[in-house]
């Protein structure tokens, strides 16, 4: 019998965390009304400490505002329990204590029955290595994840809370800096979307801004063209970029339009930049997980340099809108499948079955708790799919090549 249920959001921020913390309370409220309730604060590092706060009647009765708004309440953290070497040097976990013991029998002396994940693939395969951990010993309890991911990366899920409102808010940052382009002649502008290894999210948030170009009616007799504001560049990781030949092809962009755009994921031609760092003598940090620390790489102005003297920029541009992108809140869209996850949630945890809620690609997209086992991240975007292939055919971006590190 379920008596009382832990909450926790990690990793990076998504528009989804305040409301599928909202959404678990009202279903738990709904259907199971006496269940206890708390929510460990920033993550797994809370969960160590023992940081906790309880989600009271107030909470419970108001808990629809949390759909309005983005970020967590609760707080998030980058915590890996199998990192005990970092654990032990934030001062988390003392020195030869195993950090998901210290996680178990927190959950055990506080009462918990079911811990809700609610992260992407590192807080959902930290989620699966203390699941099995809980079950190797016998503490009995259910561990129910939420998957929430900007990127859309996660194997076998076929869509991540809160990526589809990251797209649309990319696409409304872009609408004014790309309005930049008549700040100067020349002028090349490289829009840096998040997505590490996996390249939907510079893609979709490309789609939605053109989608947005087509909505609207152009003066090109005062020189308001959609030519000069439209995306003239789509990088991602998953595939090639031949810098000379892409710099040629927008040489004459930007001979007759007058300026370039380029949508640029993050993790496009990362280990191109790694290497050619690490080579200088260059050490490049990583986070407790190993990724490259992106915002130490800066991407976006290491291609901007790659192009603009190719492309004979007289000014050039470079601006992220990752921040402003994970920080909102949930769409409606998105709204409607956190609900759909949430309801799930409670359900399996109040039955006891442990996984992370997702539309399972290998069994047909059907909505259920997923096997943690199963679980991992790094899911590629597929540059073959349809409305991608049409997009860059529209812009007259060539057919993408498969990079070697997506081919294998």
């Amino acid at each position: 019998m379920v008596t009382k249920v832990a909450l926790l959001t990690a990793g990076g921020f998504a528009p989804c965390l305040s409301s599928a913390i909202g959404g678990l309370v009202q279903r738990y409220t709904e259907i199971a009304p006496e269940v206890e309730i708390i929510a460990y604060k920033h993550g797994y590092q809370g969960l160590l400490s023992g940081d906790s706060i309880t989600v009271t009647d107030t909470v419970r009765a108001k808990a629809g505002l949390l759909h309005e708004y983005g970020g967590s309440p609760i707080g998030n953290s980058r915590v890996k329990l199998t990192n005990a070497k970092d654990l032990v040097e934030r001062g988390l976990v003392a020195e030869g204590e195993d950090p998901l013991k210290v996680a178990a029998d927190r959950l055990a002396s506080d009462g918990v029955d079911v811990l809700h994940t609610i992260g992407g693939d590192d807080t959902n395969t930290t989620a699966a290595d203390l699941a099995a951990y809980l079950a190797a010993n016998d503490y009995g309890l259910t561990v129910v994840g939420l998957p929430k991911t900007i990127d859309n990366d996660v194997v076998p899920i076929k869509q991540s809370l809160g990526a589809w409102t990251a797209a649309s808010m990319g696409a409304r940052f872009a609408q004014n800096i790309v309005a930049e382009h008549n700040s100067g002649s020349r002028m090349l502008i490289v829009h840096e979307v998040m997505g590490r290894n996996c390249g939907w999210l510079t893609a979709a948030t490309a789609q939605a801004y053109r989608e947005w170009l087509d909505g609207r009616e152009w003066l090109p007799e005062i020189g308001l063209s959609r030519e000069a504001w439209d995306v003239h560049a789509v990088y991602v990781p998953e595939a090639e970029i031949d810098i000379d030949a892409e710099a040629e092809r927008l040489r004459s962009v930007m001979d007759s339009v007058g300026n370039v755009t380029i949508f640029l994921s993050e993790g496009a031609g990362l280990e191109s930049i790694v290497a050619q760092l690490e080579a200088s003598g260059q050490e490049v940090a990583r986070d407790p997980f190993g990724h490259v620390k992106l915002d130490k790489i800066n991407p976006g102005a290491w291609f901007s340099e790659q192009f603009a003297a190719k492309l004979g920029a007289e000014k050039v541009m470079v601006q992220k809108s990752g921040y402003y992108s994970r920080s909102a809140a949930a769409n409606q869209a998105d709204l409607e499948l956190i609900r759909s996850m949430t309801d799930l949630a409670v359900d399996c945890a109040l039955r006891g079955e442990s996984g992370v809620i997702g539309q399972d690609e290998e069994r047909g997209e059907e909505l259920r708790a997923i096997e943690f086992e199963r679980i991992k991240g790094g899911k590629p975007f597929d540059i073959t799919t349809g409305w991608f292939s049409s997009m860059l055919a529209s812009i007259g971006q060539p057919a993408p090549t498969a990079a070697a590190s997506a081919a294998h």
